[in-house]
C-alpha cells in the first residue's frame, strides 16, 4: 500500500512538472515567436509545432544543437540556457499547471516514461479516429486531443477529475444514459482499456462516437 502511495504521489508530481514544461518552456516561447500555443506528441515525449524547435525527449529537453537533463533545474534556469522567453502563456486561458518560473523540475523516470507512452497511446488512436486531423496537445490541460462532428476525443495523462491516465469523449452538447459517466461526457482510465493498448482507446471512441450520434 505504501509503494502504491508512492508511485501515485511521483506520477502526480512529475505529471504537474512536465504539464509545466508544456506551457512554460514549450508553448509560451513558441506563441511569441509563432503565434500558437499548440503542442504535438511524438513517440518519446512531446514538443512545438512551429518555431523554435523544442521537443521534450525522454527526461531532457532538446533543441536541434543542445540536450539539457530537466530534472533538478528551475524553469528559469532551463529558460535562460537556451535563450527561452519562459514563462505561462499570458491571457490566453485561465486554468493551467500552476509552474513558477522558480519552482524546481523534479522528475521520476517511471512516472515520466508512464505519462508520454500514455500520450503516444492516445495520439496513436486519434490519428486512426481521423487522419484528416493531426492531433493537439494543449497545453492549457495538458491533453492531446481532436474534435470530430462536435464531439472531443482524446487522452490525458490525469488531471483533476482523474489522476490516472484516461481516454475521454466529450460531446459539445450533453448526453444522458450509462455511458456517459463523466461531468463532460464519457472518461475511461487506460488501466481498464488495456494500458497502452491503442486499438482499445481508438474502439472506445468509435463507441462514443456512435452514441454521441444518437446510435445504440
Amino acid at each position: 500500500m505504501d509503494d502504491g502511495r508512492h508511485d501515485a504521489d511521483a506520477y502526480a508530481s512529475t505529471r504537474r512538472a512536465l504539464h509545466g514544461v508544456a506551457e512554460l518552456l514549450l508553448a509560451w516561447p513558441q506563441h511569441r515567436r509563432s503565434g500558437t500555443i499548440r503542442l504535438q506528441v511524438s513517440a518519446s515525449g512531446f514538443g512545438t509545432v512551429a518555431e523554435p524547435e523544442l521537443r521534450v525527449e525522454g527526461l531532457d529537453l532538446v533543441t536541434p544543437t543542445a540536450r539539457i537533463p530537466l530534472d533538478g533545474a528551475t524553469y528559469a534556469d532551463l529558460g535562460a540556457a537556451l535563450g527561452l522567453a519562459a514563462g505561462p502563456p499570458e491571457d490566453l486561458y485561465s486554468d493551467g499547471s500552476g509552474a513558477a518560473l522558480a519552482d524546481v523540475v523534479r522528475l521520476d523516470p517511471d512516472a515520466a516514461r508512464a505519462l508520454t507512452t500514455a500520450l503516444a497511446t492516445g495520439d496513436d488512436a486519434l490519428r486512426r479516429l481521423d487522419p484528416t486531423q493531426p492531433p493537439v496537445l494543449w497545453p492549457e490541460h495538458f491533453d492531446v486531443g481532436v474534435s470530430l462532428d462536435e464531439v472531443n476525443f482524446g487522452v490525458s495523462p490525469g488531471d483533476g477529475y482523474l489522476p490516472e491516465p484516461y481516454a475521454y469523449v466529450g460531446p459539445w452538447q450533453p448526453r444522458t444514459g450509462g455511458f456517459w459517466n463523466a461531468p463532460f461526457g464519457a472518461a475511461r482510465p487506460l488501466a481498464e482499456l488495456g494500458r497502452n493498448d491503442a486499438d482499445a482507446v481508438l474502439a472506445f471512441f468509435h463507441e462514443g462516437r456512435r452514441r454521441a450520434a444518437g446510435a445504440t
